[in-house]
């Protein structure tokens, strides 16, 4: 294990101590994903692409499109 911590290191231009680093830190930014997956969605519900591109264009500020619900998400 150590050796392809080395070479993952090396490749990216790093010291072992950063490249371990870089490792435990993206570990822990994702280690939740699993718990998030399992909730229950916010409403009880899925929300069609609709919805979806509805609600994105409605917080970018842009105009609703033609297949996009009225009143929006």
């Amino acid at each position: 294990m150590r050796e392809l911590l080395v070479d993952a290191a090396n490749r990216s231009g790093q010291s072992l101590q950063s490249c371990l680093l870089s490792v435990l830190e993206g570990e822990a930014r994702f280690s939740r994903n699993a718990e998030l997956a399992e909730m229950e969605p916010v409403g009880g519900g899925l929300l069609s692409v609709d919805e979806i591109v509805a609600a994105v264009r409605t917080a970018r500020g842009e105009a609703p499109g033609p297949g996009d619900q009225a009143g929006g998400a």
